[in-house]
């Protein structure tokens, strides 16, 4: 059920202390834990909300909560935040992402934490970095609506959500950036810091192309659906029994290739065609004529062509699908995982190689408060405290 790498982890030793649910806080602490840092999930006594979750929300917590140990407290009662305060005075990083106050109501946001820590290193997950927005609810598909994402999105006059979760999961991953920073940065200066991330300012950072597209030409992007392609053939076909397949030309070369490949020398030799800017003007009658033409292949056959020959193609791919991805499965990019209800499935690893092996699972998704007594024990309560806090419902769990 684990995987682990020869050489050391990179963050092995770190501990953090995590606050989070949904999806933006744990991606930050699941990333940390990947990397090798002891990852310590602080959840309410009835457990984090995304372990319930139904629909799209049915899959968030096993996918974001690997490597990670579990302990249950109740922070409405005091005896519940000194619990998490012993914790705290053990760890490197504190990471949360609750509403703007509420850590600083319960006695734990960076300015207390850090009076008794000055190395603590905090990192906070909002909706938007302190401003003039800072007060409002943000949610992933509100940032996309107001940042411009969802404009560039959908069709023209239709916004529409980009299809996961984009802004929750690499707001996350900025917030681990900005931990690794600022480990780094203690180490120079010996003073930890609080690190910021937010929803809103992630989506802007993604939209920035588009903006940039305005700023040097004078002329706003228009959505994707709508857009003038900056290549001659970069579309969708549908052909053969209504299979859809996405095929690319790019370069002068490949269109060379592509039309000696399926017996286009005509429009090899067409000056109208010559460049791939002058496909790009001339797409309005020269597509209809390429989806005509490869209307009768089949997705495989075009596949089969179009790997031969080193062109760009890819099949249209639902999620499930991927679960069966022959290149996923060889190179080790899925691995076990344990779902809420105790079945197992997989789930795709981070997305890079540490000398050639993929940072792996070494705890699955914990149970709620699998390892409340354990650590509790670690800072200090004997088993009698721990029976006296579970008997007044404080903590739970094993």
């Amino acid at each position: 059920m684990s995987e682990s790498t020869s050489a050391p982890l990179p963050y092995a030793g770190i501990r953090v202390i995590e606050f989070t649910h949904m999806v933006m806080g744990p991606t930050c602490g699941m990333l940390l834990g990947d990397l090798g840092a002891e990852v310590i999930k602080v959840e309410p006594i009835a457990g984090d909300n995304t372990r319930r979750l139904l629909g799209s929300g049915a899959g968030f917590f096993p996918t974001f909560n690997r490597n990670k140990k579990s302990i249950a407290l109740d922070l409405k009662k005091p005896e519940g935040v000194e619990a998490a305060l012993r914790l705290i005075a053990t760890a490197d990083i504190v990471s949360e992402n609750f509403k703007p106050g509420t850590m600083k109501k319960l006695g734990l946001d960076h300015e207390s934490l850090s009076k008794l820590d000055p190395r603590l290193i905090y990192v906070s997950h909002k909706g938007f970095l302190p401003g003039p927005y800072d007060h409002r609810t943000a949610l992933d598909e509100v940032v996309q609506m107001m940042g411009g994402l969802a404009y560039m999105t959908g069709r023209s006059g239709d916004p529409l959500r980009a299809g996961t979760s984009v802004n929750d999961i690499m707001g996350g991953m900025f917030g681990a950036i900005g931990a690794m920073a600022a480990l780094r940065q203690r180490e120079l200066t010996g003073k930890g810091c609080e690190v910021q991330s937010a929803l809103f300012e992630n989506n802007i950072f993604l939209v920035a192309q588009h903006m940039m597209q305005f700023a040097a030409t004078g002329r706003a992007a228009d959505p994707m659906p709508s857009r003038i392609s900056a290549w001659g053939v970069y579309d969708v076909f549908t052909v053969k029994e209504g299979e859809q397949i996405f095929l690319a030309v790019v370069s002068d070369k490949q269109w060379a290739i592509f039309c000696k490949a399926f017996g286009l020398e005509e429009m090899l030799a067409d000056p109208r065609l010559k460049t791939n800017n002058d496909r790009v003007l001339a797409r309005e009658w020269m597509m209809p004529v390429l989806r005509s033409h490869l209307a009768s292949r089949s997705a495989a056959e075009l596949s089969a062509v179009f790997e031969q020959n080193e062109l760009p193609f890819a099949p249209i791919a639902k999620p499930q699908d991927l679960f069966d991805d022959p290149h996923l499965n060889a190179t080790g990019g899925l691995a076990p995982i344990r779902m809420n209800d105790g079945s197992q499935s997989k789930v795709p690893l981070m997305p890079f190689t540490l000398g050639g092996e993929r940072p792996g699972i070494r705890l699955q998704p914990p149970l709620l408060g699998e390892h409340t007594s354990a650590l509790l024990r670690e800072v200090g309560y004997n088993d009698a405290q721990i029976a006296a806090l579970k008997t007044h419902d404080i903590v739970t769990g094993d």
